[in-house]
């Protein structure tokens, strides 16, 4: 299976679907129609294209690029929840510039919290038993076991919110639609419908990564300053990004026994992530698929038997 390169991400009442430098946002309104914004995305490297193309650190860069699409693309969507205001040229330029800086805000908050959160909290908690446990090893184990349970508590608490769950319904269309495609199949509702909504280069799986290749790398951190492993931990993250990209990327392009079982983790965190969607969902998603992606050239080159096959039996 020869991967697609598209990617996604659900946003509000829609999912955004981004292939190369182009990406496009389906979103269905209130009134029941589906409006789709395109546009190309430049990445924060500027004209340093090689940083994106070199292994492990490509990774950081894809990663920091994700959040900002996703939060741009994530606010674009919430427009639609309110009632449409009629803006004059000006007008719409503050209102775009206004929703970059609280969006700049906004990211700079939650990856702080994260942090604290994701970071900090298990490391403390784990320090904890220490008179118990005198072993750095094991506690940095139970400290990366008690960050998993964190990340996938918090995911089942939000998962009982409604707006949440039709979230990870879209989250598994996009899914869906990205299996459909990478197996040979033409993007109609049928097809989509009956895809699987995991896929192991999901966003879920890479988080899922990175826990697991941290608590590897926090082996070889060995100090008795509680500041300075604090500090480490942060300082590592890049380096843990750019480890765990190379791996969900390895995945994402093999079906080598070894990497699906690597992969097996993040696929039944998706259980969570992503719910079954009804059928208007899929036909958003395929509306962004379609927008950025010409599926039918893909099957045409990956799929030629298949693809034949589909000419014959639509001429009788």
């Amino acid at each position: 299976m020869k991967s697609s390169n598209v990617g996604g991400q659900a946003v509000l009442e829609g999912v955004m679907m981004k292939h190369k430098d182009r990406y496009a946002v389906a979103v269905r309104k209130p009134d029941g129609t589906v409006v789709v914004e395109q546009d190309d995305y430049k990445s924060i490297v500027g004209s340093h294209q090689k940083l994106l193309k070199t292994p492990f650190i490509r990774g950081i860069f894809n990663f920091i690029d994700s959040m900002i699409l996703g939060m741009k693309t994530l606010t674009w969507s919430a427009g639609f929840e309110e009632e449409e205001e009629v803006l004059t040229e000006k007008e719409a330029r503050k209102r775009e510039k206004l929703d970059q800086v609280i969006n700049g805000v906004v990211m700079a908050v939650s990856f702080l919290i994260a942090i604290a959160i994701f970071m900090v909290l298990p490391y403390f908690l784990s320090d904890l038993f220490k008179t118990v446990i005198p072993s750095y090893v094991i506690r940095t184990i139970l400290e990366g076991v008690i960050r998993i349970l964190i990340f996938v508590g918090y995911i089942w608490l939000i998962s009982r919110m409604e707006d949440i769950r039709r979230l990870y319904q879209y989250h598994g269309a996009e899914h869906k639609c990205i299996n459909c495609i990478e197996h040979g199949l033409p993007l109609t509702v049928d097809n989509v419908r009956i895809s699987s909504k995991e896929h192991k280069r999901c966003g879920t799986s890479f988080l899922m990564f990175v826990m697991i290749v941290g608590i590897v790398l926090l082996f070889f951190v060995q100090t008795e300053s509680h500041i300075l492993r604090v500090v480490i931990r942060i300082a590592l993250l890049p380096v843990i990004a750019g480890i765990s990209y190379e791996i969900i990327r390895l995945a994402g392009n093999s079906d080598n026994v070894v990497v699906n079982l690597l992969s097996r983790p993040g696929l039944m965190l998706q259980g969570l992530t992503t719910k079954e969607p009804d059928d208007s969902m899929i036909e958003v998603a395929i509306a962004s698929v379609e927008a950025v992606f010409d599926w039918k050239a893909y099957l045409a080159e990956n799929f030629p038997v298949r693809e034949e096959s589909g000419r014959k039996e639509e001429a009788v």
